[in-house]
């Protein structure tokens, strides 16, 4: 199975964004639990490139990189074995290296005008973000009426009662922050709330 195509499988992509490494290999093992593999690991974590090493070493897990900002950062979480990169951005220095891996780039857009600039730039996928305060499923569905055979991944507000909606309105799967990886519960230790979190959007 290709990145893509795991990615389409898993219909959620969690975004780990935690105040520790830590908290975020916390919050990954307790959705682990629920059924979740394929996790996106922000670069705003601090040592986020030795997490992603770690957990990349688990061939049953699905491993990227969010909030890559230049092609430096980029290179390091593939070389940690990184398998997909995003950013909430176009930049098109991100394409070499994710190509030359054998990666996903998921490149931010957010207009028509920039989700053809992420195409022609070599996008796999096309990260739409912040998808919920520009118009949720109702953008989405927009985007594809010009757009039919992009991949789109919605990402940003976005809850497990909406799920189902936006992969009704054509997307391919959607990347889910604060929903799913609640940083104070984790803190806090309350895996039941983050286990129920997950099982919520996996049976939605």
């Amino acid at each position: 199975m290709t990145v893509l195509e795991r990615l389409r499988a898993a219909r959620v992509v969690p975004v780990v964004r935690t105040p520790t490494a830590a908290l975020a290999a916390t919050a990954v093992s307790w959705l682990r639990e629920a059924g979740l593999t394929v996790f996106e690991v922000t670069l705003t974590i601090p040592d986020a490139v030795g997490l992603i090493r770690e957990l990349a070493a688990d061939p049953a897990l699905l491993v990227g990189a969010g909030t890559v900002p230049d092609a430096t950062a980029a290179r390091a979480c593939l070389d940690a074995g990184a398998r997909f990169i995003v950013s909430p951005w176009i930049d098109t220095t991100l394409a070499a290296p994710c190509r030359e891996a054998g990666a996903a780039w998921l490149p931010g857009a957010l207009t028509p005008t920039e989700v053809r600039a992420a195409l022609a730039a070599g996008a796999d996928v096309v990260k739409i973000f912040p998808a919920a305060s520009v118009g949720g499923p109702a953008h989405i569905a927009a985007l594809r009426s010009v757009f039919p055979g992009v991949a789109f991944c919605p990402t940003g507000g976005i809850g497990a009662a909406d799920v189902a909606t936006y992969l009704a309105a054509g997307a391919a799967f959607v990347g889910m922050g604060g929903a799913l990886v609640d940083a104070k519960r984790i803190a806090a230790g309350d895996r039941g709330a983050i286990v129920a979190a997950a099982r919520a959007v996996l049976g939605g």
